[in-house]
């Protein structure tokens, strides 16, 4: 047992993330200590405190905090999930640009979407950033704030000698797509941590050049289904038929993408659509017709609603808050991070060699080993040329948008809008959507240039 562990937890309030996180390590027996919760909607963080204080199998105490200092003053761990602005400002982000014949079935990293949530987002992340620097200095930042690339990018530009690295989910879904091949070829049980791949890319647009199970070459097997399944794709998952699920996913751009260049792509289809031109995401209809959905913002809002319903159970007694396993990785980070044990994972982190041909500095996605107070990245070499090209101007355009926002200069992020992949406008049209998003969002933008 190690006791006595600090986290800071800035975005406490969250009804995902923080209670994904308190599940999770309510069911780790090894370790206990206090998470500290801050939010911007104190009284959120308020409710936490009192849900996490009453799961009665855990070993941590819960403390809502009103400011960053008395979060993260002397913490081991800092743990960075918060949404920018509200549903309000996303749905301008999301769904404002469907006027002009742009359609986003995500909207947190590329396209519109993605770059104005990056203009609310990096001023946020450089201010958490300056409390972590003046007031914990060595601990470990464990982000999951998107865009996740722009964001880590910032802590590092901004703060010398910061322990920080990006976490994404989406690596999980091909691991967990080739085990479910690997099982019908071999008919046996294959769990997704025995499935070993390089990754390379940036987040949300990462690929696979290798991928293997034992002594297995996964590559050809993933070929044939590729090849089996492109014209009525694979549901992984029961629910990915179901088109009420605004998160289905029948893996038809994965393997559309992969029988165009050779290699893997490794998140879920609503992701790579983005990155790429509107092959996927041409009209209204597009989406549906590729097995994916457009999900909508105000599928959010309802189930925000539906969240808070069951945070009011929670809090007068009528539901107990049953901690279950997320699937997320936070607690294995935190124990390799403490030297219980080493681990492989993939993380997001500057480029100090691990991308071969991608600038130094830039945030990219690849495996690293993590253990005692240490992460070092894997050097994963360099895609095929044709994937490269198209990963080095994503890496860059995130870069780019990094610096726009970091300087609050609006000039430099409208060259970052008319570069993206889905924008394809007239001038006069890119610089009308990009104006109008902006005022919708304009709050936010204290400072802007």
């Amino acid at each position: 047992m190690i006791d006595g562990i600090k986290i800071g937890y800035i975005g406490g309030g969250s009804m995902n993330w923080a209670w994904a996180v308190m599940g999770d390590i309510a069911l780790e027996s090894g370790l206990s200590g206090e998470v500290r919760l801050y939010d911007l909607d104190l009284e959120s963080a308020k409710a936490n405190e009192k849900i996490g204080n009453s799961i009665t199998q855990s070993k941590w105490t819960y403390t809502a905090c009103a400011s960053l200092e008395e979060t993260l003053k002397g913490v081991d761990f800092v743990i960075i999930s918060i949404l920018p602005g509200s549903f309000d400002e996303m749905e301008s982000d999301v769904h404002l640009p469907e006027k002009y014949g742009i359609y986003q079935s995500v909207g947190d990293t590329t396209g519109p979407a993605g770059i104005v949530r990056a203009m609310r987002t990096v001023p946020m992340m450089l201010e958490i950033g300056g409390a972590i620097h003046a007031h914990c200095p060595g601990a470990w930042v464990i982000n999951y704030t998107n865009p996740m690339a722009a964001c880590v990018n910032a802590l590092y530009r901004a703060f010398s000698g910061i322990k920080a690295f990006g976490c994404c989910h989406e690596a999980f879904h091909v691991q967990k797509l080739l085990a479910k091949f690997m099982e019908m070829e071999t008919d046996k049980a294959v769990s997704k941590d025995d499935i070993n791949i390089n990754f390379l890319g940036v987040n949300h647009f990462v690929w696979a050049d290798k991928a293997s199970y034992k002594n297995t070459d996964l590559m050809p097997l993933f070929a044939k289904f590729a090849q089996k399944y492109a014209a009525n794709g694979y549901a992984l998952n029961k629910d990915d038929t179901d088109k009420n699920n605004h998160f289905r996913n029948l893996n038809r751009v994965c393997f559309d993408l992969y029988s165009k260049y050779g290699v893997i792509p490794v998140a879920g289809d609503r992701h790579l659509a983005e990155f790429m031109p509107p092959w996927y995401l041409s009209d209204a209809n597009s989406a549906e017709s590729w097995g994916f959905d457009l999900t909508p913002v105000s599928w959010r809002k309802s189930n925000l609603q539906k969240l808070v319903a069951k945070r009011t159970r929670l809090l007068t007694g009528e539901e107990q808050f049953i901690p279950e396993n997320s699937g997320e990785e936070g607690t294995q980070l935190i124990k390799a991070l403490l030297g219980i044990n080493d681990m492989l994972t993939t993380v997001n982190l500057p480029n100090t060699g691990q991308m071969k041909d991608i600038g130094h500095g830039i945030v990219v996605e690849t495996n690293a080993i993590i253990r005692r107070d240490a992460v070092y990245p894997v050097c994963a070499g360099k895609l095929p040329d044709a994937v490269h090209l198209m990963v080095e101007k994503h890496a860059n355009q995130q870069d780019m948008l990094m610096r726009a926002c970091m300087k609050k200069d609006i000039d430099l992020a409208f060259n970052v809008f008319l570069n993206d992949n889905l924008i394809q406008l007239s001038l006069t049209d890119s610089q009308d959507l990009f104006n109008q998003l902006v005022n919708n969002t304009k709050a936010y933008l204290d400072g802007w240039k």
